[in-house]
């Protein structure tokens, strides 16, 4: 009875010590110096230079086909842009923003006379839930590009502010 005792405290002790494993991650490597985003492969590749560092799977906008263009039409947008901000306490796990909507943008929404929305990130996929489940490789986001929880700690550790984001079709 002890020792089955004793093996419930340990596999509990465990289970609690792995739940507060470190999200923050170092990365020693080479710098990045742009990250590329391909929509139709649904590819994101950080790069150095020429060389590609790492490869990832994404998931984008509900409604990935074209450019983004207003606020909540589900798009990914298209364009140059850079990482400007980072949130450590972001509802999916990390997140890196870019400048979205940049000059080029905010021209385009006054001439059409709409809101080009903004808020456009890199990250994760959140806290578990069935809903999550359900969207494991599906385009889900509100034109944000998605990585899994453990992509995203890599990404997090490896993209500096000021790092350039190229999104293409």
């Amino acid at each position: 009875m002890r020792a089955a005792f004793r093996f419930c405290a340990v596999v509990a002790l465990a289970f609690s010590l792995a739940g507060c494993a470190s999200k923050f991650r170092r990365y020693d490597g080479p710098m990045v110096t742009h990250v590329a985003v391909h929509k139709d492969a649904r590819a994101m590749n950080l790069h150095h230079g020429d060389k590609v560092l790492k490869s990832y799977k994404v998931d984008l906008g509900f409604a990935p086909e074209g450019d983004k263009k207003e606020e909540g039409d589900g798009r990914t947008p298209e364009g140059s842009y850079y990482v400007n901000r980072r949130n450590p306490n972001s509802r999916f796990h990390l997140s890196l923003g870019i400048n979205y909507p940049n000059e080029s943008d905010f021209a385009e929404a006054r001439a059409r006379g709409v809101n080009p929305g903004g808020d456009i990130f890199i990250h994760g996929r959140g806290p578990w839930s069935p809903w999550r489940a359900i969207r494991r490789r599906a385009d889900w986001t509100w034109g944000c590009i998605a990585v899994t929880n453990s992509e995203m700690e890599e990404v997090y550790a490896m993209v500096r502010n000021g790092t350039p984001v190229h999104i293409y079709r």
